[in-house]
C-alpha cells in the first residue's frame, strides 16, 4: 500500500466473488453498493463522476493519481430535474482510487475532490492496488461490489468479517435487467434555448443526458426540449419537433421496452433521429437487433472506432456495459427499411453505430459531446443538423 494514501480510517472494497481490497477512507464514510467497473480515462474525473450513465456503479480509476485539479462549478455533466445546473449531482455509487492528491492545483477549482465527495455523501476508498483490481475485473468481468468504512464495517474480533459484508453485496440486484433510465431522467422537462435565432426544435429524450449535449445542439441553432423518459409520441408531436434525440443513460436497454416502442413510433413518423450511447442501443433494438451485457464494457477517453462507410478511425469517449449484437457492415431488413451496422470498435469488434439506409435515423455508441474526451466525433452534431435541413444521405 502506498505511503501517501488519503485519510486514516479503514475501508474495504468487497467484490461478489469474495475478493476484498483493504484501503483507507476517501470521501464520505459509510456503505455503498453497486457494480464495480473501471475507466481508462486519464483526465476528466469530474465529468465521469457527474455522468448519469454511471448511476449505481462503483467506478475504479486506472489513472494512479486522482484529484489534483480539484472540483469546479463548470464541468458537471448532470443538471437538476428541471435543468438547473446548480442542482447538479455526483451519480456514481462509489469511487475507487490509488493515490488521491493531497493538494488542489488548478485556478478553476472551487474546492477539493475529497470535500465534494464528502459533501455529496459519496463513499470511496483509496490506497488499494487498482492495477490488481482492474486486472481482476478484466479477467472475470464487472461484478457487484460494496465499499464499507466506519460504522458500516463488520468485525469478527479484531478481523474484518468479509463474509458478512459479502452477504450485503450479494443482496443487491444485478445490472442485468435494471431499468435505471427512469431513476435519472428529468421529472417535468426543460428547454435549452439556441444560440442566436432558432432554426429547429428537437425533442431530446432524457435517459441520463449529459449537459454538454444540449449545449452543442443549441450552438447549432437548435432549441432543445429535454423530455422525461416517460414521454409519448403525442407529447413529441404536440411540440411540432423537427427531430428527435435519444440520449446516453444507465442500465439494461432490454429493460426499457416502452422507450423502444416510442422509438419505433418515431421512426414510423419519419422524424429525423439521432442517438448516442444508450440511444444507440435503443435505436438498434427498435430496428430489430438484440443487446447483451459486455464482460467489462468500454469506459474511457481513448477508444478507437472504425467508420466502415468512410474507413476513418475516431478516438472516442465511451461509457457502456451493454452493446448491440451485429457485425461490421452488416445490412438487415427492418419495418422502416434497410439498415446497416456502420461502426465497430477497432479493439474488439463491438458494434458502435447503426443507421437506416435512407438516412433518416442514425446512432453511435460513443460520446461525440466529448465531456470529457477527444473531439474527433463532434461533427456528428453537424450531420444531425444537416438531416434536420433535409439532407438524408
Amino acid at each position: 500500500m502506498s505511503g501517501r494514501t488519503f485519510g486514516g480510517g479503514t475501508a474495504v472494497l468487497v467484490l461478489e466473488d469474495g475478493r476484498a481490497f483493504r484501503g483507507t477512507t476517501f470521501g464520505a464514510v459509510g456503505q455503498t453498493l453497486g457494480e464495480a467497473v473501471f475507466t481508462t480515462a486519464m483526465t476528466g474525473y469530474q465529468e465521469t463522476l457527474t455522468d448519469p450513465s454511471y448511476h449505481r456503479q462503483i467506478v475504479v480509476a486506472t489513472a494512479p493519481q486522482i484529484g489534483n485539479t480539484g472540483w469546479n462549478d463548470e464541468d458537471n455533466e448532470s443538471v437538476g430535474p428541471d435543468g438547473n445546473a446548480a442542482d447538479s449531482k455526483i451519480w456514481v455509487a462509489g469511487y475507487v482510487v490509488r493515490d488521491p492528491s493531497r493538494t488542489t492545483s488548478s485556478w478553476r477549482a472551487t474546492g477539493s475532490l475529497q470535500d465534494e465527495l464528502e459533501r455529496q455523501k459519496v463513499v470511496g476508498i483509496a490506497g488499494i492496488d487498482t492495477r490488481a483490481l482492474v486486472r481482476h475485473l478484466r479477467t472475470l468481468g464487472s461484478m457487484r461490489a460494496g465499499i464499507f468504512s466506519g460504522d458500516a464495517l463488520a468485525w469478527n474480533g479484531d478481523d474484518l468479517d468479509i463474509d458478512a459484508l459479502l452477504d450485503r453485496v450479494k443482496a443487491q440486484p444485478p445490472m442485468l435487467g435494471a431499468n435505471l433510465a427512469r431513476e435519472v431522467t428529468t421529472t417535468s422537462g426543460y428547454v435549452v434555448e439556441p444560440e442566436g435565432e432558432a432554426r429547429f426544435d428537437v425533442a431530446a429524450l432524457d435517459l441520463g443526458i449529459k449537459s454538454n449535449t444540449p449545449r452543442l445542439l443549441a450552438a447549432r441553432g437548435i432549441r432543445v426540449h429535454v423530455l422525461p423518459a416517460t414521454t409519448t409520441l403525442h407529447d413529441i408531436l404536440d411540440l411540432k419537433a423537427d427531430g428527435v434525440f435519444l440520449s446516453n443513460g444507465p442500465g439494461d436497454p432490454a429493460a426499457v421496452g416502452d422507450v423502444v416502442h416510442l422509438t419505433k413510433e418515431i421512426l414510423g413518423q419519419g422524424l429525423p433521429l439521432f442517438g448516442i450511447c444508450f440511444g444507440n442501443q435503443i435505436l438498434g433494438r427498435a430496428l430489430g437487433l438484440n443487446t447483451y451485457k459486455m464482460k467489462f464494457g468500454h469506459r474511457g477517453l481513448n477508444i478507437p472506432v472504425i467508420d466502415h462507410e468512410t474507413g476513418q478511425i475516431a478516438i472516442t469517449s465511451q461509457n457502456h456495459g451493454f452493446a448491440l449484437e451485429g457485425e461490421a457492415g452488416q445490412e438487415f431488413d427492418t419495418p422502416f427499411g434497410r439498415a446497416k451496422v456502420t461502426h465497430t470498435c477497432a479493439n474488439d469488434g463491438v458494434v458502435e453505430g447503426v443507421r437506416l439506409l435512407d438516412g433518416s435515423a442514425f446512432s453511435v455508441q460513443y460520446h461525440p459531446e466529448a465531456a470529457a474526451g477527444p473531439h474527433d466525433a463532434v461533427d456528428l452534431f453537424d450531420r444531425f443538423t444537416r438531416l434536420l435541413e433535409g439532407e438524408k444521405n
